[in-house]
């Protein structure tokens, strides 16, 4: 990929170099601090918009012969939709195993780990939040260790993943008028033989729109590129093998596999990074005020977590060619509420989608994703409360909770 990306004056070799030698190394040591390598989440919520799939979602995937115990949590969550005996055969049954033990979530966690999130609960409980996180207090939701669970290949495929995705791009998403995407693994070919020949066209999009589009479709470009690059390519006396799987990143990323549409995606992932950029460079001010310190518990560790994200605030703001988000939302006053309000509950359904998510380990990513990408759109949405925070003391006009905090930076790390 070369060149300028569209709807901003950034290209990518400048991204590249920036990132690479500025940004990447410092994001990697922040992400295996205590404090953003825990994040709380509830894998159980049930999926708002349909049942539970039966082949492979995972969550109703009850398959002999793995024992209960070993069987990740969301698993357990449903029971409307368990196997027939008739599907319980060969192929399907070894699949849903597979996908059960690949997308496993590791929740062990050390007492003096627990110890700790009780401390920083009592801390994160005497901070003014800007808003309640929907399930964050609910008893099904568990802190998971990130660096235990990292994004990669989990064999969770086919029908009840498409049905995820076909969700986000067709009921919640500001689509361009043609866009290829793969088709329904279940439906007849005749019905879908014009999207198999469909061609990209903006036409009727304004920008707003089209920066929401770029966003999801970056997001699942990244989801996918992290399946290609860290995939199960054998495993040998039950020792698995990691690593990149060149024909699965073609089949996703190549022109001649896509119909075009692969470099486009890995742009947009591009002009994803450039927003969650932006983000870091807006909500520095919130972070160099002295009333603000990422809390673990050991005063020490937490002085060189908020002077390491620090330095990487100051690095976001000596890159040059940023988004320009002033550009969003300008045109008259009523109008302008109106598309940001659509905005928002566009991106909410979305992120409500992502306990559709079969596969555990999946739906994490996802789910914490998802949240960075939500919160980094909060931030460009509140500069000037941010420009008018209090030096010395917690202010009600904008604020994040620590999840908020883990989610920005390990998507943006993501």
């Amino acid at each position: 990929l070369t060149g300028v990306l569209d709807d901003c004056l950034c290209d990518i070799e400048s991204i590249d170099d920036f990132n690479t030698f500025k940004i990447f190394p410092k994001i990697q040591k922040l992400q295996e601090r205590d404090y953003f390598r825990y994040y709380k989440v509830n894998l159980k919520r049930p999926c708002p918009f349909w049942a539970d799939d039966g082949h492979c979602s995972i969550k109703d995937c009850h398959v002999e012969p793995c024992p209960e115990s070993k069987i990740p949590v969301g698993i357990k969550a449903g029971s409307s939709n368990k196997y027939s005996k008739a599907a319980n055969n060969s192929k399907e049954l070894e699949d849903c195993e597979q996908a059960n033990k690949l997308g496993a979530v590791n929740s062990t966690l050390s007492n003096q780990s627990k110890e700790a999130f009780i401390d920083w609960a009592r801390y994160d409980d005497s901070q003014d939040h800007f808003c309640e996180l929907d399930d964050e207090r609910s008893p099904d939701a568990q802190y998971v260790d990130l660096l235990l669970n990292p994004e990669r290949y989990t064999g969770y495929k086919g029908p009840s993943a498409w049905r995820v995705w076909n969700s986000i791009y067709e009921e919640n998403c500001f689509k361009p008028r043609s866009v290829y995407r793969p088709l329904n693994p279940l439906a007849p070919s005749r019905v879908f033989i014009l999207g198999s020949v469909c061609r990209f066209s903006w036409t009727g999009l304004c920008l707003e729109k089209r920066v929401f589009y770029k966003l999801i479709s970056g997001l699942h470009a990244s989801i996918n590129l992290h399946l290609c690059a860290n995939y199960l390519l054998e495993e040998t006396w039950g020792k698995p093998r990691w690593g990149p799987n060149v024909k699965e990143f073609t089949r996703r990323f190549d022109p001649a596999e896509t119909k075009g549409e692969g470099p486009r995606r890995l742009k947009n992932l591009y002009f994803l990074y450039l927003i969650e950029l932006r983000a870091l460079s807006k909500v520095a001010p919130y972070f160099e005020r002295a009333v603000v310190d990422l809390y673990t518990g050991n005063g020490h560790e937490d002085a060189e977590s908020k002077a390491l994200l620090l330095d990487i605030f100051r690095d976001t703001k000596s890159f040059h060619m940023h988004f320009d988000e002033k550009s969003m939302f300008a045109g008259d006053k009523k109008g302008a509420k109106s598309l940001k309000e659509e905005f928002r509950l566009h991106f909410k359904n979305i992120s409500r989608i992502m306990d559709c998510v079969g596969c555990d380990k999946c739906r994490l990513w996802g789910k914490l994703q998802t949240q960075g990408l939500g919160t980094a759109l909060k931030i460009l949405f509140s500069e000037k409360e941010i420009q008018s925070l209090p030096e010395n003391s917690p202010s009600k006009g904008f604020q994040l909770t620590r999840q908020e905090i883990v989610a920005l930076v390990n998507a943006f790390g993501r």
